[in-house]
């Protein structure tokens, strides 16, 4: 008898959008309006509007591998076009409305944009960059319904009806084909564009709707507060479809009271975003307990940047359940999930929740390893190095930058992160810092990580950084930056003894800076290069 091969079954994002048409037709798809109304449309309207798109982009005279820049908030039509552009052979790539006009410009030259689909909320973000860059075309998604300004084409004349299955065959991709397009938010040198293809996404949905990924189902809400313009969306808008999920989207409305009303009111059973987020959620509803009805168990999956474990056990005692996840640009971003092993469950409450705050288990697929200055350390939750992976939707290299691709992997094939890590035994990653802010103090590593999320385990601090300063005799010693909960003054010396419970004396930071807000970057994390300026001059009192 001879062997039979499986059939050579292309995996494309085509196939997650069409099931959703096919078999979730009339499950929702919300969006939240700059004037805060809702529309409501499905599977079946969004993906013949897509699928429309698609047609419409081919007969404008899109090619195979065309970039489609979009700049827009999370709703319905950056769905779309999520969904269309792949099926006409192009490209989405998504802008940070959030970064300068200096970098817009640079990134929409760079990936050779033709086409850009804008809200019409952003057409003055638009002016700043526009004469620097590139585009054929810039369509124009009406959400207010006002007239345009001369000379802007509008989106809806341009895609025109919804179109069905029979109604047009978009081109047949090839699954290593590019889907999507994404620039890192650039914090260190130039931003970088990643590149997606159809079997990484297809690969990185399913593991990513696993019971032990984010356990996403066609019984889910889904409210994405991650902005559909980073890091691909967490994958998000393909994960939904993928499983048939009803999707909130909140446009504009990022803040803790417009997103817990959408919660109530659209009984959203998971939402997903970064610390801030959540940190901002819980104040609101420790603030007024009665206000909001939310579903039993809401899952938030948290990641962009370390979950304090003060923050898992505050969100478990509210009813929200914090799933913490890690990932990158170059990762699409999913490179690992929090899940309990049950050898874990038995070693008692404080175990368990120390695991929830690392980043836990590789997904499926993900290889990792941890690298120090002589080779790889071993997994023994101690020997710390910088953690590399690789995987099927992890990135080869950036987009047309050899010379910084051939820095940030290996010569055999591994995705240097920059992150520092340990690995115990069981798989557990911990992230102890990036590599760039990682503190050296007489000749040992500080770790300004475990320092943030230890200061934010105590009660009268919201929010925690720490950088190092220069020190005469100990090179670097650190520094804490905080923001105060309402009602609390600082006591440097309660913050002191807190920290001494798990750190040793010379851990200790030099002083605590007490500060209206911290600097963040376009995706919300803290941006240390400009609290380091901003605190170049201090000095102890």
């Amino acid at each position: 008898m001879h062997a039979t091969m499986m059939d050579d079954y292309p995996l494309t994002v085509n196939h997650l959008v069409e099931r959703a048409e096919r078999l979730y037709p009339t499950r929702e798809i919300v969006s939240q309006m700059p004037d805060k109304s809702l529309r409501r449309h499905d599977y079946r309207t969004v993906v013949g509007r897509a699928r429309a798109l698609a047609k419409a982009l081919i007969d404008a005279g899109l090619q195979k591998g065309d970039r489609v820049a979009t700049l827009m908030w999370n709703h319905h039509v950056h769905l779309e076009v999520y969904y269309g552009v792949p099926m006409a052979g192009g490209i989405y790539h998504t802008l940070n409305l959030r970064l300068s006009p200096a970098d817009l410009s640079f990134i929409a030259t760079h990936a050779h944009d033709r086409f850009l689909v804008i809200d019409d909320v952003l057409l003055p973000l638009l002016e700043t960059f526009e004469d620097n860059a590139r585009f054929d075309r810039v369509l124009v998604a009406n959400l207010k319904g006002e007239p345009l300004p001369r000379g802007r084409e509008d989106y809806e004349d341009f895609i025109g009806e919804p179109l069905g299955p029979g109604d047009w065959t978009p081109p047949e991709p090839k699954e290593t084909d590019g889907i999507g397009m994404c620039y890192t938010s650039g914090t260190t040198g130039r931003p970088k564009g990643v590149v997606y293809s159809h079997r990484a996404i297809a690969l990185h949905s399913m593991a990513s709707a696993m019971t032990d990924g984010l356990t996403l189902s066609q019984h889910d809400v889904l409210l994405p507060v991650v902005p559909m313009f980073h890091a691909n969306a967490w994958g998000l808008p393909f994960t939904a479809a993928l499983v048939g999920a009803k999707q909130v989207h909140p446009g504009p409305h990022l803040d803790p009271t417009s997103l817990l009303d959408l919660y109530e009111r659209e009984k959203v059973t998971v939402s997903a975003g970064v610390p801030t987020i959540w940190l901002g959620i819980q104040k609101a509803v420790e603030a007024e307990p009665d206000r909001w009805t939310l579903q039993d168990g809401l899952r938030m999956v948290v990641g962009g940047s370390a979950a304090p474990e003060a923050m898992i056990r505050k969100m478990d005692e509210l009813g929200m359940e914090v799933i913490h996840a890690w990932g990158m640009t170059e990762t699409s971003p999913l490179g690992s999930v929090a899940t309990i092993k049950p050898s874990i469950e038995d070693k008692g409450e404080d175990v368990i929740y120390a695991t929830r705050a690392k980043q836990c288990l590789p997904a499926p697929f993900v290889e990792v390893r941890a690298v120090g200055e002589k080779g790889p350390v071993p997994w023994d939750g101690q020997s710390m190095g910088e953690l590399q992976v690789r995987g099927p939707w992890v990135a080869a290299s950036y987009h047309d930058m050899p010379e910084i691709s051939d820095e940030k992997w290996t010569e055999d094939g591994w995705f240097r992160t920059g992150d520092v890590v340990t690995i115990d035994p069981e798989g557990y990653i911990k992230i102890t810092d990036r590599t760039k802010d990682l503190i050296k103090s007489g000749g040992e590593w500080i770790s300004s990580v475990e320092l943030e999320n230890a200061l934010m385990g105590h009660e009268s601090i919201q929010e925690a950084a720490v950088i190092g300063i220069p020190d005469e005799r100990w090179v670097e010693r650190p520094l804490a930056a905080v923001v105060l909960r309402d009602g609390y003054d600082i006591d440097a010396d309660a913050l002191t003894e807190h920290l001494l419970q798990k750190f040793p004396k010379w851990w200790m930071p030099e002083g605590f800076v007490v500060m209206d807000e911290i600097p963040r970057t376009s995706t919300g994390k803290f941006l240390k290069a400009k609290l380091r300026e901003n605190l170049s001059d201090w000095q102890p009192s």
